[in-house]
């Protein structure tokens, strides 16, 4: 059997949903999906041992997050990407915006914060690396959005039309490092956009929508770019293996048309989630005031109605 430098099988059978989906777990993320979902679990465990709540939705879009991250990373649509630009596009797709819409509408950073154990006095425990962590000046430049929209971008266009892409798909750390880089560049970008996580760069509403309306138009043109090339655009999959049976431009414009589809899917998305989030936020700030006024005799209606009484008799 023929081996590409990364230790891939190059004579796969022609692709199939049925073969693409076989398991063929990758070691690096099995063992990373594992370890999310066992911490996860120890930490929803450990609340409601305690008599708290946390919420089931959460826990089950957490789940289907690691979950989406498997089904690309440990079954032979890992193994296909290797040698199919249009499978590997999938694999990017998915990892860079779907699973991370996924986590981070499950809130960990949240369920960390809660399940931790506080340290004693002037001790720094995991609790209080994590809030120190989430307050460093580090945190606020890899949330914000000059830096979020850019890394978003970069990944696109500074990885795939420079010799980069080919360095990395030569070896098995290399492609690891590359997935790796899309997950977290995804989480970057949505975290300050929807994530229910703590955060210190959290712009109000509109803005977040413009945030993440200003990635997007990128996405797609990149998508529209492969669609329309004349002639494979990157090294790696100019020759896929015989056995596949594909041509590789035909391959290639059917990459850019799942890069394309993919940026429109995730937009909505996370526009409902920010409609949805926008629209409790309200009706918690409305009983915020419903409650006051109840504690305090509606005061502020009864001086805006004062001050109309004031207006009422100069005009007189």
């Amino acid at each position: 059997m023929d081996h590409s430098g990364h230790g891939m099988p190059m004579d796969l059978p022609p692709f199939t949903l049925g073969r693409g989906l076989e398991f063929s777990p990758d070691p690096f993320f099995l063992i990373g999906c594992l370890a999310a979902l066992g911490l996860y679990g120890w930490g929803v465990a450990r609340l409601r041992k305690r008599g708290d709540a946390w919420p089931v939705g959460r826990t089950v879009l957490f789940t289907i997050g690691v979950l989406s991250i498997a089904l690309v990373m440990c079954t032979q649509l890992n193994d296909y990407g290797m040698v199919m630009f249009s499978v590997h596009m999938v694999q990017h797709m998915v990892i860079s915006m779907v699973s991370p819409i996924l986590l981070l509408l499950g809130a960990p950073v949240t369920l960390a914060l809660r399940a931790l154990p506080v340290a004693g006095r002037d001790a720094l425990g995991p609790r209080e690396l994590l809030l120190k962590l989430l307050h460093s000046r580090y945190m606020r430049i890899v949330t914000h959005p000059a830096f979020t929209i850019s890394m978003f971008i970069a990944s696109l266009y500074g990885l795939y039309f420079t010799p980069l892409f080919d360095t990395l798909m030569a070896s098995k750390p290399g492609h690891i490092a590359m997935m790796v880089h899309f997950l977290a560049v995804g989480l970057v970008f949505f975290w300050p956009i929807m994530g229910v996580d703590p955060g210190p760069h959290r712009p109000g509403y509109v803005m977040r929508m413009l945030e993440l309306f200003a990635g997007m138009p990128f996405h797609a043109f990149f998508g529209i770019a492969m669609m329309m090339a004349t002639q494979p655009m990157v090294e790696a999959y100019k020759n896929p293996p015989a056995s596949l049976g594909i041509d590789a431009l035909a391959d290639q414009n059917a990459a850019g048309g799942i890069a394309w589809a993919f940026s429109e899917i995730p937009s909505v998305l996370v526009l409902i989630a920010l409609v949805y989030q926008w629209y409790h936020s309200e009706q918690r700030h409305a009983a915020r005031k419903d409650r006051q006024a109840d504690r305090d005799g509606d005061k502020e209606l009864a001086e805006y109605n004062a001050y109309l009484a004031s207006l009422q008799a100069r005009g007189r």
